[in-house]
């Protein structure tokens, strides 16, 4: 009995309602997956692959997607879908050039088929470094001065690479384009493709009498200093990019940028979370009570806060526009969150005690004091006897 075939958009997982290009992206990521040539030796891979690729050649088809809409596999029963293929499926009009140039070009190195050459102007890699500011830097912004490698056009051969008097020739093997073609057979024919050529690396040219100065390369290293502005507002781990200070072009592009990575210090005092910063002060406890002025730190300076009386433990008051300017709008500023926290001396002399024990008396702990003639009246034996026995110390 012939093993019964799964529904193709359960093959590819996508929904029946999926777009070509959904249909597209799944099968390429599964032809990858399961390829042959990406599995020797695997038949169950190749059991896949051969059928996300029946799965492809019918809902690639409009008129086939149609069909098996209709009527499902039953459509292409008893010769249906015509001869050849795997298992006498037809896989003509099947559009996988694309995608098999996609997974060749992983498997081999080389590039999907283009008509560009790769020996026109390119643009310079990326260059990545980092700085070190402090916390107040990062609010205010800040110029700082860098100092790195960067490659410059040779002065000796003027970035040619080739010895003075003599000029880079034309690669033989790729004849000055910087690509080589390549075929390979796979299940579906002869599959062309394109890599950058190995001879020359793709510059179309080979140097036979290399410059003394920069060996070929084209390029010396210079130390340099440059001058970096950081934006106020800026948050650690992000970056500021400065335009073409990165690595030069190759046959005439552009250089590359420079990407500083910004390291902000810790505070001692502030934290910072998105464009708000928040700070703990003491305050003390006859303040907490009766109310009164205390200062408090900012990024901008000293300010002094009217405290409220009967102010509790833990109250976060907020100091509008004293946090940190926006990074596209330095007028814009966030907020200064502050948590006051009453402190309880912990060393008292005589003379305190006996004016906190009247302060006790006058204000009345009348809660307490219920719970204690509670305590008395109900159990008062029984817990002098386990104060005795340690369970309280």
């Amino acid at each position: 009995m012939a093993e019964q075939k799964r529904d193709y958009y359960e093959v590819l997982g996508v929904e029946k309602s999926a777009d070509d290009a959904a249909i597209k992206k799944a099968y390429r990521a599964l032809a990858k997956k399961y390829h042959p040539d990406m599995n020797p030796g695997d038949e169950e891979a190749e059991k896949k692959f051969k059928e996300a690729s029946e799965a492809y050649a019918i809902l690639s088809d409009p008129e086939k997607r149609r069909q098996y809409d209709q009527f499902g596999h039953a459509a292409f029963d008893n010769g249906g879908g015509g001869g050849g293929g795997f298992g006498g499926f037809d896989f003509n009009g099947a559009d996988f050039g694309d995608i098999f140039g996609d997974i060749f070009g992983d498997i081999f190195g080389g590039g999907r088929r283009s008509g560009r050459s790769s020996n026109g102007p390119m643009k310079g890699a990326n260059l990545r470094t980092s700085v070190r500011i402090k916390f107040e830097e990062a609010v205010f912004g800040v110029e700082k001065e860098i100092e790195l490698t960067l490659k410059d056009e040779c002065p000796t051969c003027h970035g040619s690479g080739a010895k003075p008097g003599t000029n880079p020739e034309t690669c033989s093997k790729c004849g000055g384009k910087g690509q080589v073609v390549f075929t390979q057979q796979s299940f579906f024919g002869t599959v062309r493709n394109v890599q950058t050529c190995p001879e020359c690396g793709g510059s179309g040219k080979v140097i036979k009498d290399k410059c003394g100065d920069c060996h070929g390369s084209g390029f010396i290293a210079n130390r340099k200093k440059i001058q970096i502005t950081i934006p106020a507002g800026i948050d650690n781990g992000q970056s500021v990019r400065i335009r073409e200070k990165g690595e030069p072009g190759v046959n005439g592009g552009p250089r590359g940028d420079l990407l500083v990575e910004v390291m902000v210090q810790r505070h001692p005092v502030f934290q910072r979370q998105d464009y708000h910063i928040y700070s703990t002060v003491p305050v003390s406890f006859a303040v907490a009570a009766l109310g009164g002025e205390i200062v408090i730190d900012t990024v901008d300076g000293r300010v002094i806060y009217e405290v409220k009386a009967g102010t509790q433990t833990d109250t976060r008051v907020r100091l509008k526009g004293k946090g940190v300017p926006s990074l596209r709008n330095k007028d814009v500023r966030g907020d200064h969150y502050v948590t006051l926290v009453v402190q309880v001396p912990d060393k008292l002399s005589h003379e305190a005690k006996e004016l906190l024990r009247k302060f006790d008396e006058v204000t009345g702990d009348s809660l307490n004091a219920a719970k204690k003639a509670e305590a008395g009246k109900n159990g008062g034996p029984e817990i002098k006897d386990k104060k005795k026995k340690g369970f309280w110390k």
